[in-house]
């Protein structure tokens, strides 16, 4: 090892900021990051149980997964301001305790409103921790060892919602869905004592002047984009309140993004997409985010309304490809120190394709072995793409600027998944509504048809991912 690192230019020997046990200072962060990712999905699997114990309908539940992107994707774009106001410590520290309180409030919640009100909370302190895993990471960790720490965040971001359904289906086999959120307070309090313990101030505190439009701008527009593509699955694209909250988001995002161009000092420099090199980065990671999450939706149901299966063997058969995928994320970020981005990238689309065709062909009598191997197909390609891809548009950056990037690629991700998730939705009651019109009244068979239409989207987001990885480049010598 000291060979190897002997040869590398001194510059790459150094972090830009020196941490004595960097590991430790990123673990109270990548806990805190796990449990907000694993967040997004893992209620999912449990939303016919909530409809049937809270006594509500399928466009009224569907608001716990809509009200928590709704608050990463409005506060993400504000984490760069927020580190130029409060110290990393305090800014991570706060979220910790953000998220246990947004989870108590959700377990011990007597209604539906309750419980919405609580992940809402939690939202906050994901849309916080998430950029800033990638910003300290690309501090602390001198750039020959960059790929291998970026892996690690890849991990988090992409395990995470993997293994969500599985771990919630075997608490639901178990015990109620309120133990969903009583499990995430033991690692939240793991978290914020390593926090306070290791975590360093990373940033030098500004305090720059407050451009409060751009805020209302960045809230409005964020919030309102991500609320048409939501209510898009239940309503349709037609219905006016969609296409009402997509046009006033995308007015208003033109406007901020106009304002942020333009401003001496923006809120989210938007200067880093003249970049090439994290334009295609981030463009990927936005792709591959929406393959994943897309895929994640509909899985767990076709499971249990194609398959009729119960909900504790649902999470058992997502396992393998939940496990697959951590060890893939590990694996891919280190693929990036030694042969850059371009070969994982496009081999990770490609194989992606495989799998989401595989889950296209399937049907109400599919052998469970055949959904497993499809599945784990989809979680090796994904986070092969995931890490080396990511790594690739940060590292772009230099600078202030660098944290932005990260700010950017996060929100965007979000927003991305949100997206497909909802186009997701919208193509399975399309599949469905096909299939009940040939005058069948199968149920499995129509949902079946309906995650087809799904897939088939899945298989086209790879496709795209794979037709921009080509414009990636070959690794430096």
């Amino acid at each position: 090892m000291d060979s190897v690192q002997s040869s590398q230019p001194e510059l790459a020997k150094k972090a830009r900021v020196q941490v004595a046990h960097p590991m430790l200072a990123m673990m109270g962060m990548l806990i805190g990051g796990f449990v907000g990712m694993f967040s997004e999905t893992s209620l999912n699997i449990a939303l016919p149980q909530l409809m049937a114990q809270l006594n509500v309908s399928t466009a009224t539940v569907q608001w716990l997964v809509t009200g928590y992107m709704l608050m990463v994707g409005v506060v993400l774009p504000l984490s760069s301001l927020i580190t130029k106001w409060f110290t990393t410590r305090q800014v991570i520290l706060f979220a910790l305790i953000d998220f246990a309180v947004g989870a108590i409030i959700s377990a011990s919640a007597p209604g539906f409103g309750v419980l919405l009100f609580g992940r809402m909370i939690q939202g906050i302190a994901t849309g916080l921790i998430l950029p800033l895993m990638f910003t300290v990471a690309m501090q602390i960790f001198p750039p020959y060892k960059l790929g291998a720490a970026m892996g690690m965040v890849g991990l988090v971001i992409m395990f995470a919602p993997a293994v969500g359904p599985t771990l919630a289906g075997i608490v639901l086999g178990v015990a109620s869905w309120r133990w969903i959120f009583w499990l995430f307070v033991p690692f939240l309090v793991i978290a914020f004592g390593i926090a306070v313990t290791s975590l360093k101030n990373i940033a030098e505190v500004t305090r720059p002047k407050v451009d409060f439009l751009s805020i209302i701008l960045s809230t409005v527009g964020f919030g309102s984009l991500v609320l048409g593509v939501s209510l898009a699955s239940d309503q349709g694209w037609g219905s006016v309140s969609v296409i009402g909250a997509l046009v006033v988001g995308i007015l208003v995002l033109a406007w901020y993004t106009h304002r942020q161009l333009n401003v001496d000092k923006p809120i989210l420099n938007l200067r880093a997409f003249a970049i090439t090199g994290f334009r295609i980065g981030a463009s990927l990671v936005m792709i591959n985010f929406g393959i994943i999450l897309s895929a994640m939706y509909l899985l767990p149901m076709y499971i249990q309304k194609g398959l009729l299966l119960p909900v504790a063997l649902t999470g058992m058969i997502m396992f393998p490809g939940g496990l697959m995928n951590a060890i893939v994320s590990a694996i891919s970020g280190r693929l990036y120190d030694h042969v850059g981005a371009q070969m994982p990238a496009r081999l990770g689309f490609i194989i992606s394709m495989v799998g989401a065709l595989m889950l296209a062909l399937t049907s109400t009598q599919t052998a469970i072995w055949y959904v497993i191997l499809a599945h784990i197909i989809l979680m090796i390609g994904a986070p092969l793409a995931m890490s080396p891809s990511q790594t690739h548009g940060l590292n772009a950056l230099t600078g202030p600027i660098a944290a932005d990037g990260s700010a950017i690629m996060n929100t965007l991700q979000q927003i991305v998944g949100a997206i497909a998730t909802a186009i997701a939705t919208s193509l399975l009651g399309i599949g469905q509504a096909a299939y009940l019109a040939t005058g069948a009244h199968q149920a499995a068979g129509a949902f079946v048809n309906g995650a087809h239409y799904g897939f088939y989207f899945t298989f086209g987001l790879a496709l795209v991912g794979f037709l921009l990885a080509l414009r990636l480049p070959k690794m430096m010598k």
